[in-house]
């Protein structure tokens, strides 16, 4: 596919970086940013605005696939694709950082006073990073979450601690519940598919997959949560920590929100109804004793400051509170953050690639889920009418993959390797990146 990218900064380069390989990936900068990144890659640049007409026509825009627009200019994003959708019916991606345009947009797509779908994907980084914290918090001691089947099955990320009862176990000697599959282990930042005679050892994050019910016995055996999350502190007031307390007070969870601004506060009480707002700093250990910020279940650190964040959150650590997840900013600290003790560090811009590389980039392969900041992929893949039945223990996949998950009509099916794959069958299968194009071809060969 051909690409074009306008805008130079942390975003647009992570986009480049995860999509150049594959793909024929053109740069458009006022030159306000820094681009040395970007030579790095095998990519075009060009300076100057992505709403120049003449410099569209000159980069052969009309031969395009998609448009994306993340300039730290919102209204410049905005002009930009509604001038290229002037231009071509190619895909326009246009991010956003104020609620306000996000809503906005929405009432040109979908209101009585639309003539045209004008931008065909809003997205806003935060509304997506909060979903994910959203998603991480409701299940305890989980670090990432996702669902499949409409909520019949599940995947379900733990980090391996000192008190795990599988610690320093063979994967085949854990007794894991029935319709519960190990898929994917990370260590030492890398992640790959186990065996029956992996061992897992401490600090391993180790990825689960199966039944929503199989899952929930898994957790009350092995993870210890019995009890619910019942008290939650967000510190940073801003559109993330508003919307994810929005989010949890429909849940009926206790919040409280420390936040340093005072005018902030005020909007943040008149938009909250049951969460208790705190005019204060979060990085100030007293106040966080004093608010007995030690007693939550859940501490989220959500300012727009990578250090701050870091600094908040090894207080809470420090106070003996039991999750702790981190808002970064920038890509490169995550992983640092949970090699100093951050159970769960997520990046906005991480949220935002993943979701523009599983919903919009032709690939041939349906792409459900993305885990491991990119490493790991989950697949739905459809088998033909065609197909062979016969057994997965008879199947002889390329590569290492796990099919997980079975959907057949209204059924969903855990599988072993006596399970059969019929046609019809929608597969849903776990593998890494690098793998991904070779289990989708073999699938499509059978």
């Amino acid at each position: 596919m051909k690409i074009v990218i306008y805008g130079a900064n942390e975003i647009a380069c992570l986009i480049a970086a995860r999509l150049y390989e594959d793909h024929d990936i053109i740069v458009i900068d006022d030159g306000s940013n820094n681009a040395d990144n970007l030579d790095k890659l095998d990519i075009e640049y060009i300076q100057g605005s992505g709403a120049n007409i003449s410099l569209l026509e000159s980069i052969g825009i009309k031969d395009t696939d998609i448009f994306i627009a993340c300039t730290d200019n919102d209204e410049a994003n905005i002009v930009a694709c509604l001038t290229v959708t002037n231009m071509t019916r190619l895909k326009t991606v246009c991010f956003v950082s104020k609620k306000e345009n996000v809503e906005s947009l929405s009432l040109v797509r979908g209101s009585k006073y639309q003539k045209e779908l004008m931008i065909d994907y809003v997205l806003w980084p935060e509304e997506l990073m909060t979903q994910e914290i959203f998603r991480i918090i409701t299940v305890p001691n989980a670090i990432d979450v996702e669902n499949f089947a409409n909520g019949k099955a599940r995947l379900l990320e733990y980090r391996i601690i000192e008190s795990t009862k599988f610690i320093n176990k063979k994967v085949k000697d854990c007794n894991f519940p029935e319709e519960t599959l190990i898929v994917g282990i990370t260590r030492d930042n890398t992640l790959f598919i186990p065996n029956g005679d992996t061992q897992l050892l401490l600090n391993d994050k180790v990825i689960f997959m199966g039944s929503s019910y199989s899952l929930d016995i898994l957790a009350n055996k092995f993870f210890q949560e019995n009890s619910e999350i019942r008290q939650v502190t967000i510190i940073g007031g801003g559109n993330v920590g508003l919307m994810l307390a929005q989010n949890l007070e429909k849940a009926n969870i206790k919040i409280k929100i420390i936040e340093f601004d005072y005018k902030r506060c005020i909007e943040l009480t008149e938009n909250l109804r049951n969460t208790l707002v705190i005019n204060g700093d979060g990085a100030n250990f007293a106040l966080l004793e004093e608010e007995r910020v030690g007693e939550s279940d859940v501490v989220v650190s959500v300012t727009n400051n990578d250090e701050k964040n870091l600094l908040c959150s090894l207080l809470a650590k420090q106070l003996g509170v039991p999750k702790v997840i981190t808002r970064v900013s920038k890509n490169a600290n995550a992983n640092l953050f949970e090699k100093v003790g951050i159970d769960v560090a997520i990046s906005q811009n991480g949220a935002a690639i993943e979701d523009i590389e599983n919903h919009l980039i032709k690939t041939g392969i349906e792409i459900l889920a993305t885990v491991e900041r990119g490493q790991g992929k989950v697949l739905e893949i459809c088998i033909p009418s065609n197909f062979k039945t016969d057994m997965i223990m008879n199947l002889k996949l390329p590569c290492s993959a796990i099919i997980a998950i079975i959907q057949r009509r209204n059924r969903v099916i855990i599988p072993r390797g006596t399970t059969q794959i019929m046609p019809y069958d929608n597969l849903i299968v776990f593998t890494t990146k690098d793998n991904a194009g070779s289990v989708m071809n073999y699938f499509k060969r059978c």
